[in-house]
């Protein structure tokens, strides 16, 4: 069933943590809710789970209301399983016991055949102790899905494995999700695992989304400059319009290097938000150029940061010698730079 989420807006005090947040979770496919700390992707997960009490709008599951200001069904009332980030396995239990906790008695015995599922064939007999930090993951993971919820919430569920086991994780999870059925949310701070793992996702910034599409819709359309360098892996410079280029921190890069980069018809003056690729520039030698602060050396490349104008830095990847002693302006290639209309989001927090 789809999850629907109508006008949420939650507080905790003075401190507004969502505003009038409005999207739809297809049923049987995972959404990610992907932000960095503080901006009410955690917040979200606990007035669907029935953690926090709905203060204004309605949560709905397969059109019926779920969850709004007159009725907060607690969370063993609804059709919704949780996975923590710790895993949060009962110690005293077996793994067998664990996954069977939440499960009628007619059920119990499918416990094993859940962590079978998981890669986890043969270890019931074990405590949460007894395994390794993925393990234990997978255990929860059992857990919760073996009641078949309508709904599974996720939070950073895969933070505390370490990264090269997380990576195959998220994808083994990823099938075994799907194969499910659930409609699942889960929360993260990393694009890299968002990517990896949703069909689709809700950029959040300071308690609204900012964008909600596929990854291939926030790849090829961010929607601002923010989204398009999560997803790309680009940097954000400042620029200005004027009557033949943009004026940049780095120097005066003309028309004709943007290519289709820059929207039509600004007005000189307009300030923008410049995505550039760091292997996509090119450093020129330039006695009123930028300073060199750092050459790394990567392999047949170097990684040079340089310093603009006011403080501005950026990074350039490039097979050319740069000499630390000189200073030096940067041009982008033709085609590689995204130009955005700075909004006032973006101006206030820099």
């Amino acid at each position: 069933m789809s999850l629907e989420f109508r006008h949420i807006a939650h507080a905790y005090g003075q401190v507004q943590a969502l505003e009038d947040i409005s999207f739809t979770a297809p049923a049987g496919e995972i959404t990610c809710l992907l932000g960095a700390s503080g901006c009410g992707k955690s917040t979200l997960l606990g007035l669907t789970a029935g953690l926090l009490r709905v203060q204004q709008g309605e949560i709905a599951l397969g059109g019926a209301v779920l969850a709004d200001m007159a009725a907060s069904p607690p969370p063993e009332a609804r059709p919704v399983g949780l996975v923590f980030q710790d895993g949060a396995l009962f110690p005293h239990m077996t793994l067998s016991a664990n996954v069977a906790f939440g499960l009628p008695k007619e059920r119990r015995g499918e416990a094993d055949g859940w962590l079978a599922k998981v890669g986890l064939a043969g270890m019931g007999a074990r405590y949460p102790h007894e395994l390794s930090g993925g393990q234990q993951q997978r255990a929860a993971l059992a857990r919760a899905m073996a009641p078949r919820p309508q709904v599974l919430l996720m939070d950073e569920p895969f933070a505390s494995v370490d990264i090269v086991l997380r990576r195959a994780l998220r994808r083994e999870c990823r099938i075994l999700l799907r194969e499910a059925g659930s409609t699942v949310i889960l929360v993260t701070h990393d694009p890299a695992e968002a990517l990896d793992i949703a069909d689709r996702i809700a950029v959040m910034e300071g308690g609204r989304i900012v964008q909600f599409g596929t990854p291939e819709e926030l790849h090829g359309a961010p929607a601002n400059a923010a989204v398009g360098a999560i997803f790309s892996g680009a940097q954000i410079i400042a620029g200005a319009r004027t009557e033949d280029g943009l004026d940049t921190a780095f120097g005066l890069w003309p028309l004709a290097s943007l290519g289709a980069g820059l929207p039509e018809m600004l007005p000189p003056g307009q300030a923008l938000d410049l995505l550039v690729h760091a292997d996509r520039l090119v450093p020129v030698a330039d006695v009123r150029g930028c300073r060199v602060r750092d050459v790394h050396l990567l392999g047949p490349r170097s990684r040079v940061l340089l310093e603009g104008a006011e403080g501005a830095a950026i990074s350039v990847e490039t097979a050319l010698p740069v000499d630390a002693g000189k200073t030096y302006s940067v041009l982008p290639d033709p085609e590689s730079v995204r130009a955005f209309v700075r909004s006032s989001a973006l101006q206030a927090t820099g």
